[in-house]
């Protein structure tokens, strides 16, 4: 039998997080397009970042249609050809930042599926960060979770700490895991002291 569960965090009722999301604004549309495998993932920081942001929204989905407006879209997401994210803190026109959220392999399957997003101009975080996620192995340097990349992209373009409060519910979803755990299965699995 499944335990009761609280229907807007969707974390169970004894460990919902829904009184540390906060309500942000910004003048940044994000749109967070998710791998339908990540919906039921326990650490599912896209759907906290949704509900933790205004001016945010979530989609479910392989194939996926971009909105057409007169917001520029960009990719938040590596490549080459990517622009460092900061040089867009300056612009005049109202921006949508689009990000993928899934596994890397999974990322790039949605950018396949989807030549449209595909296309679009791609932005990068700076090199060098570091993920508060203590539960993962970060599979590449600088990887962070969707809700760190979102929130280090609203900083970076919209003033530094204020989307900050977002983390609040990531880093409680993060603590309730390893004491599950077990403070000394988490040091040995994942190499840290408590």
């Amino acid at each position: 039998m499944s335990r009761p569960q609280c229907p807007r965090c969707q974390r169970p009722s004894s460990h919902c997080l829904c009184s540390l999301i906060p309500s942000l604004d910004s003048s940044t549309q994000v749109l967070i397009l998710q791998h339908p495998s990540e919906t039921a993932h326990a650490l599912n920081t896209a759907r906290l970042a949704a509900l933790g942001l205004r001016n945010a929204q979530l989609r479910v989905g392989e194939v996926v249609t971009l909105p057409v407006d007169e917001r520029d879209n960009y990719l938040l997401f590596p490549g080459v050809d990517a622009t460092p994210l900061e040089s867009l803190a300056s612009g005049a026109r109202p921006l949508r930042l689009i990000v993928p959220d899934g596994t890397w392999r999974k990322a790039r399957r949605l950018l396949h599926l989807n030549p449209e997003l595909a296309a679009l101009p791609r932005v990068s975080l700076p090199a060098g960060l570091v993920s508060r996620y203590r539960l993962r192995k970060a599979p590449v340097p600088g990887a962070l979770s969707t809700i760190e990349a979102i929130v280090t992209a609203l900083n970076m373009l919209e003033g530094g700490g204020r989307f900050d409060q977002l983390l609040r519910p990531f880093e409680a979803l993060i603590e309730a895991q390893i004491a599950a755990m077990g403070i000394e299965t988490y040091q040995r699995n994942h190499g840290h002291e408590g």
